[in-house]
């Protein structure tokens, strides 16, 4: 077995400082999901050219995908980069939805400073209890954790639900109290993937339940809270890909407008992957309908990478808040 690799040798920080001063300052840190180098290069381009703290975040599959053993030289990459370009903007990698002990133990030996015990599936005491494993684990590491209560419905990656369950503000106090975890997702009508609602012709999107997030921050004053499935499937991107041939007829996600007004309360992290993903396939799309013999990886991965890293950008100023506070 390899010599564990702590964080700080990447250049990472932990997440606590960040959801801190997201707190204080109002505003949301993003958490953007990536499984190659492209992705990685646009997200921590467009947070430093927009001074936004960051959290870059990876799934199991999307671990195994860009090879558990070169995703941490990935990173330091990544943190060069940053340097390179003259920025010292705050950046942690995050396990997403981590679903066992050895997934969480297997990240935080390999340089992850934040992972996240995705037990919500499970009755409170099972959650509980796996949880509780992976606090005193990465705890003994500065390793920060994040729980999660209710259960979001959509698909993404290995996270796949039919229903979701509202998260019940009477358990929040004991779950995190007795967890001892740094950050608590939960859920408030967010759901993951491109489909997140559906809506039959001049409905509106339904909003999310601010009444449950209001009662969870009275319950849990100053606690860092996670929205996950946060994407807002933009109509630009979506209609993109339909025009250059792709199909995705009534995907929804939710409006920015209400993302602005959650990044205001206790939320701390917003989770972005559906609308990384639309502007990437958006832009390839459109260069190999427009240059069919086009074979080069880089001239349309380049053109995908720069609208991410436009929507980046747009994200930190114009929704989550987080621009300028890097």
């Amino acid at each position: 077995m390899n010599s564990p690799i702590p964080y700080p040798e990447l250049g990472l920080v932990n997440t606590r400082e960040m959801f801190q001063q997201a707190m204080a300052g109002g505003y949301a840190v993003p958490a953007y999901n990536f499984n190659n180098m492209e992705q990685l290069q646009a997200i921590v381009i467009g947070c430093v050219e927009s001074s936004s703290p960051v959290i870059l975040q990876v799934s199991g599959s999307a671990r195994k995908y860009a090879n558990p053993a070169m995703l941490p030289h990935m990173v330091r990459g990544a943190v060069a980069m940053a340097r390179d370009l003259g920025s010292s903007i705050p950046m942690a990698l995050h396990l997403d939805h981590g679903d066992s002990f050895e997934l969480a133990k297997a990240c935080i030996d390999t340089g992850f400073s934040s992972v996240m015990l995705d037990g919500s599936h499970h009755a409170f005491d099972e959650n509980v209890r796996l949880t509780r494993t992976v606090v005193e684990y990465a705890h003994d590491r500065d390793v920060t954790v994040e729980g999660e209560l209710g259960v979001l419905a959509g698909v993404e990656d290995e996270v796949s639900s039919e229903v979701s369950h509202y998260t019940k503000p009477e358990e929040v106090e004991a779950f995190v109290g007795k967890t001892g975890v740094d950050s608590l997702a939960i859920s408030i009508g967010t759901s993951h993937g491109a489909y997140k609602f559906k809506l039959k012709p001049g409905e509106e999107v339904p909003s999310l339940r601010f009444d449950i997030l209001e009662e969870i921050e009275k319950r849990l004053p100053g606690f860092p809270i996670v929205l996950h499935g946060a994407s807002s499937v933009t109509p630009e991107h979506v209609a993109l890909i339909n025009r250059y041939g792709g199909n995705l007829e009534s995907a929804v996600g939710i409006p920015a407008e209400q993302l602005r007004r959650a990044a205001g309360s206790a939320v701390c992290k917003i989770n972005i992957d559906s609308d990384g993903r639309l502007a990437m396939t958006a832009m390839i799309r459109r260069v190999f309908a427009e240059k069919p013999a086009e074979f080069d990886p880089r001239k349309y991965l380049g053109p995908a990478r720069d609208e991410l890293i436009k929507m980046v950008q747009h994200k930190n100023s114009k929704v989550l808040g987080s621009a300028n506070r890097g």
